[in-house]
């Protein structure tokens, strides 16, 4: 009997062969995340090749109708003569490179030029997959200018490529006027789907998801968020919110107030990260939690629904507690007043009556009770 190790077989037409030499896991790249199988992680560093490109375009959608070559991806109108004229939004990671799609990485490479808020940020990717497309900056300081350079670009046949610093484009970032223009002017706007932090928060909340309500970023005004928290409160069903990091604390004070502090809530943070956490609880408990320091990392933020009953009108000591951080900010009593009063369930008249009792001095108090 030799004593050689067995070595592992693998399977050829329905026969079980052995290998001519141990089988070898590939080496794991230092962006995937630790919940990563090796086998199925595989580099995309190297260019396509006629094949892999030819199988990757007759599997699109737009393309399963027709043979590889006339897929409706092919036109001879890019500058590698692979892609039809148009605006491509390509979603890209949130977090993990792994979590990008052939199609992405074809249209990406194929494309005339590509648009990207933070051409620094984007860089990175394109560099991790070795994509050598010309890549211009598009972002609110900008956005007119080059909305009108694309459309140029656009008439003249070039295929556009616009990408988010994560996830998918134009959903709470630059681009929506872009797609207004192109479709006023019958130019294609083509989806390329792939990863969304909004979904990947959903998905995994354990919140309702067959109805759910995505507000986004709040305002930055006092009066609008507080507004806009108001009326998502009395929402049935799940609210979705994104929150930079510096602002946790203050979006879940001011959601504990006008929510309430027993509702449910979800914290997502660093999804596809190394660090990825999903922090559940309730507003009350997540304030507590969060007060101790700021996290890291960008924040999809989930609240359940109404139950039952619509927002109640915070007590007197919650009023006195709202008012007393505006005054300090600056702002005058009856400004303090109307910020309340539009952010709460509580009546204006509620709210002025008990800030004079706080803050107005005495000849003013009987002025106001004698008008």
């Amino acid at each position: 009997m030799s004593s050689q190790p067995k070595l592992p077989y693998h399977y050829s037409r329905g026969r079980m062969l052995p290998l001519t030499r141990p089988f070898q896991i590939p080496a794991i790249s230092k962006l995937a995340a630790p919940s990563i199988s090796p086998l199925l992680h595989r580099s995309f560093a190297q260019p396509f090749s006629t094949s892999t490109t030819s199988r990757c375009a007759s599997s699109s959608s737009e393309g399963d109708a027709t043979p590889a070559t006339e897929s409706a991806d092919h036109a001879n109108s890019s500058r590698k003569g692979s892609l039809k004229s148009g605006l491509y939004l390509v979603a890209t990671p949130i977090g993990n490179l792994e979590d990008i799609t052939l199609r992405a990485l074809r249209i990406l490479k194929s494309a005339d030029v590509i648009l990207s808020e933070d051409t620094r940020h984007s860089w990175k990717l394109l560099q991790h997959y070795n994509i050598d497309t010309p890549l211009l900056s598009y972002h609110k300081f900008n956005e007119s200018q080059r909305e009108m350079t694309t459309l140029s670009r656009l008439r003249n046949g070039q295929a556009v490529a616009l990408i988010s610093d994560a996830g998918t484009p134009v959903i709470s970032d630059p681009g929506l006027e872009l797609v207004k223009l192109c479709t006023r002017e019958n130019i294609a706007v083509i989806p390329i789907p792939g990863p969304s932090a909004l979904v990947t928060a959903l998905s995994t909340c354990g919140l309702p998801t067959n109805e759910f309500t995505f507000v986004g970023f709040l305002p930055k005004h006092a009066g609008s968020r507080r507004s806009r928290l108001l009326n998502a409160a009395n929402q049935t069903v799940t609210q979705i919110f994104f929150v930079p990091p510096h602002k946790l604390l203050q979006f879940l004070t001011e959601t504990s107030l006008i929510f309430g502090e027993s509702r449910l809530c979800v914290i997502a943070r660093e999804m596809t990260k190394l660090h990825e956490e999903f922090w559940r609880g309730t507003l009350g408990e997540a304030v507590m939690v969060f007060s101790s320091g700021q996290p890291k990392g960008e924040i999809t933020l989930l609240i359940e629904g109404r139950a039952d009953s619509p927002a109640k009108a915070p007590s007197e000591d919650e009023l006195e507690y709202e008012l007393r951080d505006l005054i300090s900010k600056g702002h005058s009593i009856s400004t303090s007043v109307k910020i309340v009063a539009e952010g709460t369930a509580a009546k204006r008249k509620d709210v002025y009556a008990l800030a004079l009792r706080l803050f107005a001095k005495p000849d003013e108090t009987e002025e106001s009770s004698n008008s």
